[in-house]
């Protein structure tokens, strides 16, 4: 998307998509590394850092009226030493330079723009500038200017904000040691948190701008499952209708967009990203799982549909990053988005008009740049439709699914957005485990395929077993940049090792939960603070003498930002790791990451919501339903198992010709094969919990009530 010229900067040498598309500016970039630092120190220049990804919308712009400017490109080539980094590439540099931003100006987020001593160290900031003074903002060219006078004519003032902002850095999510006592509450308060931001009226947390928030409703569905709480179910409900029907789903192609503009969920940034859609997948299915509602598994199944036209690799597996929010520095999201006219023009008079009710397609739209473009959003139900057209709901059913159908052919004729094809190890991890999920309760055999093609490509090109090493990209979306090696984070372990769980429940093949229990060991040894509890979101083996910038600042994550916690998704992967082996390790490990960040966890309500989850499988044992057989009693009680939802339910499936003993995880493999039921070769269903099995259940009927009890023993 960059501005063509005749020379390339050092950026072409870079094997990430967003740092490539910048190869061609005027702007003397360096990547992030011990020469551009080097290079900074030696000229006594501050260093200009910009972070941001491929799918930036505001990235793109400040782009387009900044980095391709050569009067910019002056001001920075002869004041700084600039550096570019892709936030999705490097999350551990991002992450602490966000969190230098947010102290210095009180917010965050993309392009972050921050300046620096050589060394490193931040001591101004913020997000997207203008080029000249615009909508309260200060243009960047008079920023240039400014901090360029204040390095050369006010340096000990610079070099003690320094200071000061690095303290900052260091001390936001970095625990000195255990903060208090495991409290059972922490969950209700998380809850009530949800509850206390839950926007009755158009759904979702808090106002304008609205993410998703898909942990906190995880952990509000498993609770409604427990106690039938009304509130629960109208704040889960009222969310989900909202958003599937909503601007901020793609009402033709499936999937959901990163965010909306508006409390409506109307207008959004047009960015989709595969790990909100991995969450929100879950999210669906899971209300699927306790409401049998229908229009959960038809968003759920469209996220999948979508995903697996657009972010899947279908020849070797795996899920690509990314879809851009726009094609060209001009585009506000023109390729989602419908004028009437544009609309007419694909449609007969009888879709349109169909299509314009249901979708709220009129000569004025939603978007400022383009006031006739249109977000398609659902407006008014088929029945509201029928009566004002004289026409039967089947009728208008059909017209609607006739118009979808035209509608998306003609949109894939538009310029489309970028793809960024990096396959990230920790997000592929997520959909993995969401496609598995989908497969087992839709019944989707295609999702569970792919699904295990893609897991076994993260563990045979990502994973070093002998290492006991993970890394962090298997593949960079252009081919042809070159293939870097950049060592696995936190969460990169934590989401494989939950996912290779996943795959050993829908599979029963002992060797996934081999690899997960290897990546689990490799996350304790690699990550663990074994002073202090809890896990560092870096590899706290590597050598600390190469770390360089806010990278020597250490740092715990806890808050869900934006996608689950690394040190609450160990807990999750210790917790189940335990309830497989009953080995004490697991547990510990869970328990003193639990007691690390409990004196301050409550402070941080629905964004510490996947730390609520791990505490559920702390404080409640894993329900884990051992299917044995393969005939049509077995797949009845199968299918009775899979049903029902709570975050502490396993089923697994040991068909004809899979060994009980070597097939079962060392505490069951302990109780299962020792059972009178097994020697009479019967379909048969057994309820462990706790390490302590239940009398054999042979009766679907049976099977359901037992796992209800077992759901709801514990509020």
């Amino acid at each position: 998307m960059a501005h063509e010229t005749a020379t390339s900067n050092a950026l072409a040498n870079a094997s990430s998509s967003y740092l490539r598309s910048a190869m061609h500016q005027p702007i003397r970039w360096h990547e992030w590394g011990e020469e551009a630092f080097a290079t900074a120190k030696r000229e006594d220049k501050p260093i200009l850092l910009d972070i941001g990804a491929v799918w930036c919308h505001w990235c793109h712009v400040m782009d387009r009226e900044s980095y391709d400017s050569a009067e910019v490109a002056a001001l920075i080539n002869e004041n700084f030493i600039a550096i570019k980094v892709d936030r999705d590439e490097r999350p551990d540099v991002d992450s602490r330079y966000q969190a230098a931003v947010q102290a210095i100006s009180g917010q965050g987020g993309w392009p972050l723009t921050a300046f620096l001593t050589p060394d490193g160290r931040p001591f101004f900031g913020g997000t997207y500038f203008p080029p000249d003074d615009h909508w309260g903002r200060p243009g960047f060219k008079r920023v240039l200017k400014s901090i360029s006078d204040a390095y050369k004519d006010k340096n000990g003032e610079v070099m003690e904000s320094a200071e000061s902002v690095m303290g900052a850095v260091a001390h936001q999510e970095m625990f000195s040691g255990r903060s208090g006592s495991i409290d059972p509450k922490t969950i209700d308060n998380i809850i009530e948190s949800a509850l206390k931001m839950f926007d009755a009226r158009h759904g979702g947390f808090g106002n304008a701008p609205k993410f998703p928030h898909s942990p906190a409703l995880d952990l509000a569905i498993d609770s409604y499952a427990r106690t039938g709480n009304v509130q629960l179910h109208t704040m889960i409900s009222t969310t989900l209708e909202k958003m599937a029907t909503g601007g901020v789903y793609d009402q033709l192609a499936g999937g959901f967009h990163r965010y909306s503009v508006d409390e409506k969920w109307i207008v959004p940034h047009f960015e989709k990203m595969s790990y909100d859609n991995s969450e929100l997948l879950k999210n669906y299915i899971h209300a699927f799982q306790v409401t049998a509602d229908p229009l959960y598994s038809a968003i759920a199944n469209d996220i999948v549909r979508w995903v697996d036209e657009w972010l899947s690799d279908r020849e070797r597996g795996g899920f690509y990053g990314s879809q851009d929010a726009d094609y060209s520095m001009d585009d506000d999201g023109d390729y989602f988005t419908w004028t009437l006219a544009e609309a007419a023009a694909v449609l007969t008079p009888e879709e349109l008009q169909a299509a314009s009710e249901y979708y709220d397609i009129g000569e004025l739209g939603e978007m400022h740049h383009n006031p006739h473009k249109n977000v398609l959003h659902v407006a008014k139900g088929m029945d509201e439709i029928a009566t004002k057209t004289g026409k039967s709901e089947d009728a208008v059913f059909a017209l609607l699914a006739s118009a979808r159908k035209k509608m998306y052919a003609a949109r894939l004729e538009r310029p489309t957005p970028y793809i960024d094809k990096t396959i990230y190890v920790n997000w592929n991890s997520l959909l993995i485990s969401a496609y598995l999920r989908a497969a087992s309760v839709l019944n989707n055999d295609d999702a569970r395929h792919f699904a295990l093609k893609s897991l076994d490509r993260i563990l045979s090109e990502a994973w070093n077993g002998e290492a006991g090493r993970l890394g962090h990209v298997i593949a960079y979306s252009d081919p042809k940049a070159a293939k870097r090696v950049l060592p696995g984070m936190l969460d990169d372990y934590a989401f494989t090792a939950i996912a290779a769980l996943d795959a050993y429940e829908a599979t029963s093949d002992i060797t996934y939960f081999n690899f997960a229990r290897a990546i689990t060991d490799a996350m304790i040894t690699r990550f663990g603070d074994n002073t202090s509890g809890g896990f560092f979101d870096m590899d706290s083996t590597a050598d600390p003498t190469g770390l360089i910038g806010a990278l020597t600042a250490r740092r715990k994550p806890l808050q869900d930002s934006p996608t689950p916690a690394g040190n609450s998704a160990a807990i999750i992967a210790l917790m189940r790791m335990y309830g497989y082996t009953n080995g004490g390790i697991y547990k510990d490990k869970a328990e003193d990451t639990l007691e690390t960040f409990a004196g301050v966890v409550d402070h941080f309500g629905i964004f510490a919501a996947t730390y609520g989850i791990g505490l559920r499988l702390y404080l409640t044992p894993e329900i884990q339903v051992v299917i044995i057989g393969d005939d049509t009693l077995a797949n009845q009680l199968h299918a009775t198992a899979i049903a029902p939802f709570a975050l502490n339910k396993a089923v697994i499936r040991l068909r004809e010709g899979q060994a009980v003993p070597q097939n079962l995880p060392p505490a069951l493999a302990e109780t299962i094969p020792n059972l009178p039921a097994l020697k009479e070769g019967k379909s048969v269903a057994i309820i462990c919990s706790g390490f302590a099995c239940q009398p054999p259940i042979h009766d679907p009927a049976h099977l359901t009530k037992a796992i209800q009890q077992a759901i709801t023993s514990i509020k």
